[in-house]
């Protein structure tokens, strides 16, 4: 989501006549874009934020910004803490960076963080030329209120965009050269409840799912070659839904759903509205559809309370999806949320590590196994270029997600589609060669 709003913000920045600095050097304005899901993320921003001083220090007329969540969350107390910065604004402001920007230049120090009632507006939807694959945001905010979860108090209520809006856009990157986008969303498979809610003043009907109506629209785009989304919430995935994922062609059969914790009682503190039981149906419903398919997800470890016994359960859930990635986070208290005021942080972090540990092994393994049984199995690729890990080689990616490396081949072209021989795997990644006829 931060990945989306910074180049959507390098756009708006570019259409005030600022262009891109090589180096933070050569910058006149320096703009955070930070994150509050966890407190490393912060610390992180703050860190960076203070080794500015010193950039400062030495260039009086640089610019420096910070905007995101953690500016929403911690607001004027950041001007206080860190005296050479010259604006704050919030999550939803960033169509007016620029003007901040330029009343920064002009010599003053200002906060924005004024909230918006609608979605996002229209300038701050663009997109940097050439992507092969593009981001767009399809909705921001989030309802659920997870008790650890600080998004809903930075990111504020869910609002989504229009589909003849979000298909517009599709369009003009198809025909600027995308061939793939990752539809984005805090709690993307609610998109456009709250508009139903809002305008019929009660709960939608279980069996509606305007993101269902969304993917069938971008489907019929010529010329788009795949879509992708993320992340979508269990209590959101009803069969309208799970038909359209598996029924589309253009929608990549690899899918990231969060389950945050395999045992039923750290589910229900954590206010997901979901059981692991549920959380099974609805992966049992996708791959009961599809010949094959990739699952993704989030976890927390070391929640307050968690028992090994809790543990054992989210382990025993894991390895049973045999989940293709994770992201596996050790639990850390945001203040705000309802975890941080009501449960104290009660697992010792050796603890935490031990469990996080545990899973990112039993994960390694698992990918492992997987990844092998593509060996000697042609794929179809999306190509995207010079590998950002080695410039010798070239990288892209299968419908089910996995990371393929390749050798330059001519008459390949970042955009094709190409067929690829997996010649060896790692736990991470594919490797081999393009087959051209």
């Amino acid at each position: 989501m931060n990945e989306r709003d910074s180049e959507a913000l390098a756009c708006l920045l570019e259409k005030r006549g600022l262009t891109p600095a090589s180096s933070e050097e050569d910058a006149d304005v320096i703009i955070l874009n930070t994150c509050s899901v966890r407190d490393q993320a912060e610390r992180k921003a703050i860190g960076k934020a203070g080794l500015l001083k010193r950039r400062k220090a030495v260039k009086p007329e640089l610019v420096i910004g910070i905007i995101g969540c953690m500016a929403q969350n911690r607001g004027e107390s950041l001007l206080e803490a860190l005296p050479h910065i010259d604006f704050i604004a919030g999550t939803d402001r960033l169509a007016a960076v620029p003007d901040l920007v330029e009343q920064a230049q002009a010599g003053q120090r200002l906060v924005d963080l004024a909230r918006d009632t609608g979605p996002t507006p229209p300038e701050a939807n663009g997109h940097q030329p050439g992507n092969i694959c593009a981001m767009v945001s399809v909705m921001r905010g989030c309802d659920q209120f997870c008790s650890y979860c600080i998004v809903p108090y930075t990111r504020g209520r869910e609002h989504s965009r229009s589909i003849p809006d979000i298909v517009a856009e599709a369009t003009r990157l198809v025909e600027a050269g995308t061939k793939e986008i990752l539809l984005l969303g805090q709690n993307i498979t609610a998109y456009g409840l709250a508009e139903i809610r809002r305008r019929d003043k009660q709960r939608p009907p279980s069996d509606q799912s305007p993101f269902a109506d969304l993917l069938e629209a971008l489907n019929d785009v010529p010329g788009l070659a795949r879509i992708r989304f993320t992340s979508p919430h269990v209590s959101f995935m009803n069969d309208r839904f799970i038909d359209a994922v598996c029924q589309l062609p253009k929608v990549c059969k690899a899918f990231h759903i969060p389950l945050q914790s395999g045992s039923d009682r750290i589910l229900s503190m954590m206010r997901r509205s979901y059981t692991a039981t549920e959380y099974r149906d609805r992966i049992a419903a996708i791959r009961s559809r599809l010949p094959e398919v990739a699952f993704s997800t989030d976890v927390i470890v070391g929640f307050p309370t968690e028992t090994d016994e809790d543990f054992r359960q989210t382990r025993e859930l894991m390895a049973e999806v045999a989940f293709d990635m994770a992201y596996i986070f050790r639990y850390s208290p945001r203040t705000g949320t309802k975890a941080a005021e009501k449960f104290p942080d009660d697992v010792p972090e050796e603890i935490k590590h031990e469990r996080n540990q545990a899973l990112l092994n039993d994960l390694e393994q698992a990918a492992i196994v997987r990844n092998r049984s593509f060996q000697g199995r042609v794929l179809e690729v999306l190509v995207e270029g010079v590998s950002k890990r080695n410039p010798d080689r070239w990288t892209g990616r299968c419908d089910l997600n996995k990371t393929c490396n390749f050798a330059p081949t001519p008459g390949l072209e970042p955009g094709m589609l190409a067929p690829f021989r997996v010649l060896r795997t790692s736990a991470n990644s594919l490797f081999g060669e393009i087959v051209l006829p």
